[in-house]
């Protein structure tokens, strides 16, 4: 495939998407990943502004996925996802940008390294390594509530 059949592929993709939102009868609910990207080496995963598993959960820049593919299972009664990210940033840092950035995506706190939305939970663990090392290893659990 050519450069530029991809891009064309990518940008009629986008304007499939994108159409509801524009004609007013939603919003793009799926982030846009352009073809090119998730044919891409497995470091394109790494560098994914999501959490593996959960496309409106942003990664906090500087946390990678540890594990390839995250855990998944839907459920009746919802989903269950578990996804594990890991990087040298202060585990203050981790929770500072979770407590700013969750509420802006509809997200409201429930307890510490909680949140819900939607009949939905989201907690954040951290997770110790065995090891004494600067990174740090947070587990995203998503279950219904």
């Amino acid at each position: 495939m050519t450069a530029f059949s991809a891009t064309l592929r990518a940008t009629l993709g986008a304007l499939l998407l994108a159409g509801p939102a524009v004609a007013g009868l939603g919003s793009l609910a799926f982030p846009f990943i352009p073809a090119s990207a998730s044919a891409a080496s497995p470091s394109a995963s790494a560098a994914s502004p999501f959490v593996p598993g959960l496309a409106d959960v942003p990664a906090m820049p500087g946390l990678d996925p540890v594990d390839a593919e995250p855990l998944v299972f839907d459920k009746p009664d919802g989903r269950i996802v578990q996804a594990v990210l890991s990087g040298m940033v202060p585990r203050g840092a981790v929770l500072a940008f979770y407590d700013q950035t969750l509420p802006q995506l509809g997200w409201r706190r429930a307890a510490e390294r909680s949140f819900v939305r939607e009949g939905e939970g989201l907690r954040l663990d951290f997770v110790a390594t065995g090891a004494p090392s600067d990174k740090t290893t947070v587990r995203f659990t998503l279950t219904p509530r």
